[in-house]
């Protein structure tokens, strides 16, 4: 949830500074406060901020008119009712901002103890203890809905303090606890990701992936946002690409549908009896529906198949055949190993070596 303030090095006068600054908490949880003091702040700088019920310690993820397009985009209306910036963090505050947080991961543990003792079917995921150790919020996740009011008053009762209960989905869950993805970086949701879109399993068809939900379904066990990245993409490119609902009609016989290459505009096709794919470009293709409509059989495919796609093809597989039985060798020991060549400053040293004496 980092963000770069592209317009950091406007200079504008203190009086005319936008006076709201977006603060970061555990979990990339973002709030808006109003610098009413006028605090000279600087990005990553821990503010003392106000709370319902007392303070609660924040770093400074992003000020200026960056915060107002921000507020706009959020539908966040600037009023009285904003909380306010008390101060900069002393050295004081700090340490028992520390200490509040060693205090998460223990509750946590307990805290599941408890719920599995009262036999409550939710899940908690993070506790987030306040800067002055008057309150803790609880993250929860369940399908249905929890009745915890007595969880509350032994939790109350325990650790003396006050209790919030807030329930978040899955993929909020995901975004608090961060991780990493199958493609091998952060998850998008933990990194910049602030929106979740609804995604469903038409995505994955347009884009011919395997509909295999091990394979479609992230750490929060919905489907991956990614899904959506490329989507329109692959929906523009799919508008030229006529629709083939039923077996091509030849008077070799009957041509299924096996893959489409979308981007380079090509349909494999395979008869019943053939295990050959036959690559056919979308305009002939459109060219035999139209021909079947009008109760025309084409000889076969393969004399509609253009020349440069077939050699596009035959060198592909060439090559990546000979990629293959490459490593093949390598790995097996078959593959001779390349002499090393003898530097020339070896070859010097050889010559210029003084010869042995004779042995007596």
């Amino acid at each position: 949830m980092n963000v770069f303030d592209w317009l950091g090095h406007m200079e504008v006068p203190r009086s005319q500074r936008f006076d709201v600054l977006e603060v970061k908490f555990k979990g990339g949880r973002k709030e808006y406060f109003r610098n009413v003091n006028q605090l000279d702040l600087t990005t990553g700088d821990f503010v003392v901020c106000e709370m319902q019920s007392g303070h609660h310690i924040g770093m400074v993820s992003l000020q200026g008119e960056l915060v107002r397009l921000q507020m706009k985009k959020k539908n966040i209306v600037l009023n009285d009712d904003l909380k306010v910036i008390y101060r900069v963090a002393n050295e004081k505050d700090l340490e028992k901002h520390t200490q509040a947080l060693a205090r998460d991961l223990p509750t946590m543990y307990r805290t599941r103890e408890i719920i599995r003792d009262i036999k409550l079917n939710m899940k908690l995921s993070d506790v987030e203890y306040q800067s002055d150790n008057t309150k803790a919020t609880f993250y929860y996740s369940s399908d249905e809905r929890v009745d915890f009011r007595e969880l509350i008053k032994v939790l109350a009762t325990e650790f003396k303090i006050r209790v919030e209960m807030r329930q978040i989905s899955l993929r909020q869950e995901a975004s608090r606890l961060g991780g990493v993805g199958s493609c091998g970086r952060e998850l998008c949701c933990s990194t910049w990701l602030t929106d979740f879109k609804s995604i469903s399993t038409s995505a994955a068809r347009y884009q011919n992936l395997s509909l295999n939900p091990a394979k479609l379904s992230g750490q929060c066990g919905r489907l991956k946002c990614c899904l959506n990245y490329e989507l329109e993409t692959y929906m523009d490119a799919l508008r030229d690409i006529p629709s083939v609902e039923a077996p091509l009609k030849t008077k070799k016989g009957n041509a299924t549908l096996q893959k489409t290459d979308i981007f380079k505009r090509i349909m494999w096709f395979g008869f019943d009896k053939d295990s050959n794919w036959y690559p056919v470009p979308v305009d002939k293709v459109a060219e035999i529906l139209e021909m079947n409509k009008k109760g025309v059989l084409p000889e076969s495919l393969e004399v509609l198949i253009p020349e440069p796609i077939v050699e596009t093809v035959e060198k592909g597989v060439t090559s990546l055949n000979r990629d293959l039985d490459r490593l093949d060798r390598k790995y097996s020991g078959e593959e001779p190993k390349k002499k090393k060549k003898k530097s020339r400053n070896n070859r010097n040293r050889s010559r210029n070596k003084p010869a042995a004496p004779p042995k007596s």
